[in-house]
């Protein structure tokens, strides 16, 4: 029985119309009646709502692939996004650089560059006109302008409230509570989406990666820190302050080592980048904590060639790590687990043992324990995170005045 309660309300049609097209997106072709089956609603309502999202230029026509239309002999008609109805823009911001990523609204990359950034922290407006001149050089090799652009999607580290686009706390940054989207859009014309990285990760996962047939999954991001994407019915856990996924501020040590976010026995600051060179200077395996990308492959090369405190480093990390991955199982019994992030070259965190630690210290039933899947991406994946969420938000925006031009 199809559930086709679609009312004349304004907010039951916004609704249908995101749905519609979300199912669209997700199919990236997909017929009428197809849409109908999946959404429950019935096929007078796709119908009318497909037209609407037609006419705003949101979707186009084109011919089904591998579907034919069996009473005329002719391709079936299918919907798809119209890539170029809209242009957005992702930015990620790293410890050292932003990657930015440029694509049509169908998904596809135009563009795509990596912007060192001129210091590790910057205040609310360096960040602004960082931001600015990251966009500008990616876009200067392209026919688009920023004026051309329909929103820009950004992903930072720390806590983040992202409805507000307000950052309480990020190590990229030299100040806290920051009306980060408020400043951006004082100075570039665009619409604004600011969320942590991690989240944006999971996004990524969602639409382009392996999360894509899953509805629930979890992803664990490792890099300069640690951080958390949940995705639960197909969408973003944020929780009530915008710090419900911050794995890596989880305490695994009563008074332990100090973290970059200022407390004490955080997971991260046993398992980050910054905690390994620490852990290596106290025990005179080299260097500072603020070592470079290739000291610290070295320190890895050195555990692999048998040495006894590079391999006790690595073998701490993992052994925390493998306590935190339990946590996640335990409390969240996902169907699956997505390590991803540059760290992932290095195997100290997902290695066999480690996997095996994690799986004695989960209740025990008899069922299959989740999947651990590994994603070995770099920026640009986390910049498509951010582009494909203000993607979303560019959606909503256009649906709104869709709604808005049929009361």
């Amino acid at each position: 029985m199809k559930n086709d309660k679609i009312s004349s309300s304004s907010d039951q049609r916004e609704s249908g119309r995101q749905q519609v097209i979300s199912a669209i997106r997700k199919a990236e072709q997909i017929a009428r009646i197809d849409i109908a089956s999946q959404t429950g609603f019935s096929p007078a309502t796709v119908t009318s709502i497909t037209s609407e999202l037609l006419n705003a230029g949101l979707i186009e026509e084109v011919a089904a692939s591998e579907q034919r239309d069996t009473k005329r002999g002719r391709p079936r008609v299918a919907l798809k996004i119209r890539g170029d109805s809209h242009f957005v823009a992702g930015i990620k911001v790293a410890n050292t650089s932003a990657t930015v990523a440029l694509m049509n609204f169908e998904g596809q990359t135009i563009a795509e560059s990596e912007i060192p950034l001129p210091s590790s922290q910057l205040s609310g407006p360096e960040m602004v006109s960082f931001i600015r001149k990251a966009l500008e050089d990616t876009l200067e090799d392209t026919e688009l302008s920023i004026e051309k652009l329909s929103g820009l999607g950004l992903g930072v580290a720390g806590i983040i409230d992202a409805p507000r686009g307000f950052v309480y706390w990020s190590p990229s940054m030299t100040e806290r509570n920051v009306p980060l989207r408020d400043l951006i859009e004082a100075d570039i014309p665009l619409p604004v989406f600011i969320d942590n990285d991690a989240n944006l990760v999971a996004k990524a996962e969602q639409l382009f990666g392996m999360g894509k047939s899953y509805s629930d999954f979890i992803v664990v991001t490792i890099e300069h820190g640690v951080g958390m994407g949940i995705v639960i019915d197909g969408q973003i856990y944020r929780g009530t302050r915008g710090c419900g996924a911050e794995f890596g501020h989880t305490k695994v040590h009563l008074n332990g080592a100090l973290c970059r976010c200022g407390q004490r026995g955080c997971l991260e600051a046993y398992v980050a980048d910054y905690a390994l060179m620490r852990e290596a200077e106290i025990m005179g395996s080299g260097g500072n904590e603020e070592l470079s990308e290739n000291r610290l492959a070295q320190l890895f090369t050195d555990a692999k060639s048998g040495d006894s405190l590079a391999q006790s480093i690595f073998h701490r990390a993992g052994t925390m790590f493998a306590m935190g991955l339990a946590n996640i199982v335990n409390i969240f019994d996902p169907e699956l687990i997505i390590l991803s992030g540059e760290r992932m070259q290095f195997d100290y965190l997902y290695a066999d043992d480690v996997i095996e630690t994690m799986k004695k210290s989960v209740v025990q039933i008899d069922a299959p324990l989740p999947q651990v899947k590994i994603h070995k991406w770099g920026d640009l994946m986390w910049a498509k995170g951010a582009a494909a969420f203000a993607m979303e938000g560019v959606t909503e925006l256009a649906i709104r005045e869709i709604t808005h031009n049929a009361v």
